[in-house]
């Protein structure tokens, strides 16, 4: 039971020290990196401080446009120009906003072109379609009418027929005889 004991003390302590190595191991690369890094600046600074002293940079953000823009719109001969000459660059911000403006103006009235063009479209295909419609109704029609007439033909020839056969049956009660010469002729 003392063994057992001692066994799980042991398992216990090596859980706790795998657990210690993996945190130090996460947690410290990225502290050593950045530790390295402070250090690496420091000895920078103090060297450069004991040699040369740099001035500070000065920047104009006031050309940096505060909105970036797609290629298709963005003109990036007027931002260089801003860059060059600060007088200018007052003027050239309003230029550069009234001629977005102006594309974005031209990019509509494209778009509402290109949208009744459309329309006039599908409004010619519905007109064509209807008129197929009109033709298909009327050779309908004329099919059932061309129906009607041959059916109406047919029974006219059945009854002809047998007006023919009931005069043949007379006549040939009465007489008649059939030349073969007569009916070719």
């Amino acid at each position: 039971m003392g063994r057992s004991r001692t066994q799980h003390r042991a398992l216990k302590m090596g859980m706790v020290l795998m657990g210690l190595c993996l945190a130090a191991y996460i947690v410290g690369r990225p502290l050593y990196f950045h530790l390295s890094d402070v250090l690496t600046a420091a000895r920078r600074h103090v060297s450069s401080s004991s040699y040369h002293h740099c001035p500070p940079c000065h920047c104009d953000c006031s050309s940096h446009p505060l909105l970036s823009l797609s290629d298709g719109l963005s003109n990036h001969s007027f931002t260089d120009c801003m860059k060059r000459d600060p007088e200018v660059s007052e003027e050239m911000e309003k230029s550069f906003t009234d001629l977005l403006s102006e594309e974005v103006k031209l990019r509509e009235a494209k778009a509402l072109e290109n949208q009744q063009h459309a329309d006039m479209a599908l409004l010619e295909a519905k007109k064509m379609a209807s008129q197929y419609q009109k033709d298909a109704d009327k050779c309908s029609s004329g099919m059932e009418t061309c129906e009607e007439a041959r059916e109406k033909a047919e029974a006219i020839l059945e009854t002809q027929k047998k007006h023919t056969a009931m005069w043949a049956l007379r006549a040939r009660q009465r007489g008649w005889k059939e030349h073969p010469l007569e009916l070719r002729a």
